[in-house]
């Protein structure tokens, strides 16, 4: 068969009608043909087969030799053009929708998209991928967009995966693909008078990407249940307002808006950490009690089920980004800022790469931290016995939590 895996001997058989080879399948059969004929009516005048042919209205001798060696080069030529041909035939098209949101935590993604990574490791594995990517200010609007079919890959916080986890355990079956990073959530604050959470009033709004549901809103919950006791988590929601993270941070340190305090992620939070007006009131990783992941990337079983090539594909391409990360910050920071056209600089950026406090890592971290709060709260019908049932099985060989 005229193939990427044929040599170039067996797509000579074809082309010259011997049968060295098993039957080419019909688009490379009819390549073969088209090529033997129009090359053989392209041989230049004496080199033809011996005999005599009509010629420019004349008779002209061609030599045996000649003619065998023009005609062999001509089939090689067609030999090679249906080589590359048949690689294009076999291989299998497919598009995909990916969806991320804002700042550097979605990095690996940002690499994919821009250096192609996953139409690299596809077509590594037989697949032409077309991708199509969006990018929301909260996973919500981004679980509606998967659950009605618009989407392939989301990717959020811990929380909004939590909560399409549990929603759909009967039907739709949304599983995390992997993580993306372990990441710190700072609250921060306009407010001189704020100090800890509990000085917050009435007179203070929070904003965060999403009231009650994103990581942040259940961060906060889980804070609030460890300062004011059991059964306290919503104590603040009525503070929280949805804003994506640019805008947070804006009315925030505009000073003239309601917004008194941002719970927001890199790199808003620490770029709001510069203006001496803001500090720190509340770190993620105090309330959980070390490093966990920020955000990951989910999708539906059926998704999963059907494209396993294209979810080793993704997931290869995403371990690659999180290797050139690691490799070179410089590179990765200067990558981001062109694609977010950031007003940022490079060397910003590359700053808070290097953090100790922040990864760029496949391994989940305190699913199950997040998980249990959730479920005491009545966000989710069921608490995972493991943090492996949230992830599809290609994630439970790493060491998570």
């Amino acid at each position: 068969m005229c193939s990427a895996g044929a040599g170039i001997g067996a797509c000579l058989a074809n082309i010259e009608g011997r049968n060295e080879a098993p039957r080419p399948s019909p688009p490379v059969a009819t390549c073969a043909r088209r090529f033997r004929s129009k090359m053989m009516k392209h041989i230049p005048a004496g080199t033809g087969p011996p005999g005599k042919l009509k010629q420019a209205g004349r008779e002209e001798a061609l030599t045996g030799p000649n003619f065998r060696r023009a005609r062999r080069r001509a089939l090689l030529l067609a030999a090679l053009v249906c080589l590359w041909g048949g690689s294009a035939a076999n291989a299998q098209g497919v598009s995909v929708r990916i969806a991320r949101q804002f700042g550097i935590s979605y990095m690996p993604l940002t690499i994919m998209e821009q250096k192609h990574l996953l139409e690299q490791q596809g077509k590594a594995l037989g697949l032409e991928i077309k991708t199509e990517w969006v990018q929301f200010t909260s996973g919500t609007p981004m679980n509606e967009a998967l659950i009605s079919g618009n989407l392939d890959f989301a990717s959020g916080g811990v929380g909004p995966l939590l909560s399409i986890w549990g929603k759909t355990r009967e039907n739709l079956g949304v599983k995390a693909v992997a993580a993306l990073n372990s990441m710190p959530l700072y609250l921060n604050t306009i407010n001189p008078a704020v100090k800890t959470i509990q000085d917050f009033t009435d007179n203070d709004r929070i904003g965060l990407p999403a009231v009650r549901v994103s990581i942040q809103a259940i961060t906060l919950q889980m804070a609030a249940e460890q300062a004011f006791g059991p059964g306290q988590g919503g104590k603040l929601d009525p503070l929280t307002v949805s804003l994506g993270h640019p805008d947070a941070m804006a009315q925030m340190m505009s000073g003239r808006s309601e917004i008194s305090a941002h719970f927001g992620s890199a790199p808003f939070m620490y770029q709001e950490l510069e203006d001496k007006r803001v500090h720190k009131v509340l770190d993620s990783y105090q309330v959980l009690g070390g490093p966990h992941t920020f955000n990951v990337v989910w999708a539906t079983s059926r998704f999963h089920d059907r494209n396993r090539k294209v979810l080793a594909a993704f997931v290869a391409a995403l371990d690659q980004a999180m290797k050139e990360i690691a490799a070179d910050p410089a590179a990765a920071a200067a990558l981001w800022v062109k694609a977010e056209n950031s007003k940022l600089s490079a060397a910003e950026i590359e700053k808070m790469i290097r953090l100790p406090e922040n990864e760029w890592t496949l391994v989940p971290k305190k699913i199950l931290a997040y998980a249990d709060y959730m479920s005491r709260a009545g966000m989710i019908p069921t608490k995972p016995s493991s943090w492996q049932d949230v992830f599809f099985e290609e994630a439970h060989k790493l060491p998570g939590s």
